[in-house]
């Protein structure tokens, strides 16, 4: 009896451990490819930001694990934009505007990020294509939550073209934490 006992209460120990330490799946970032977000912009217009990285950088990851993992941003990247991933280093063709890009081995990159970086490689970079027909604004360099929330809302918020990113971040609040 005091054995049944014994196994009885460290069942109901391990249960109440077990749902201490159960957290429910956080919301994610509704990442899709660049063929994906091409044809989504015909139908649904909207800003593409664009998560340029490769699989050795190390501040890729820390972006990963610090910023892209804000609730706060994650809701409003996935209501705002169409969210693209790629690695820089693909060796698979990406298809982007009637264009093919391959990997070019001379600069172990595929052309893509070439393009969407103008030339100017580094990770990792945050891509946004504002609308359809405009080109790509680069912003190189490990992003943290402030940075990107001001960011995203300049374009979200159709600031860019109209007022200058300087004068948009002076008067700037953040709200995210």
């Amino acid at each position: 009896m005091q054995k049944l006992s014994f196994y009885f209460s460290l069942t109901v120990l391990f249960i109440s451990i077990s749902s201490f330490l159960y957290h429910p799946p956080k919301e994610k970032l509704q990442w899709i490819s660049m063929e994906e977000a091409e044809q989504k912009l015909k139908t649904a217009p909207r800003p593409v930001l664009i998560d340029l990285y490769t699989d050795w950088c190390g501040w890729c990851k820390v972006m990963d694990k610090k910023t892209y993992s804000n609730k706060q941003l994650i809701e409003y990247l996935n209501s705002n934009f169409y969210l693209v991933k790629l690695n820089a280093e693909t060796k698979a063709d990406v298809q982007w505007k009637g264009k093919t890009y391959k990997f070019n081995p001379s600069y172990k990159t595929n052309e893509i990020a070439l393009m969407l970086t103008n030339g100017e490689l580094a990770y990792p970079t945050t891509v946004i294509i504002p609308g359809e027909n405009e080109a790509p604004q680069p912003i190189s360099g490990m992003l943290e939550v402030k940075e990107m929330e001001m960011l995203v809302k300049y374009f979200a918020e159709k600031k860019f073209g109209v007022q200058s990113f300087d004068d948009y971040a002076r008067g700037f609040k953040s709200t995210w934490k």
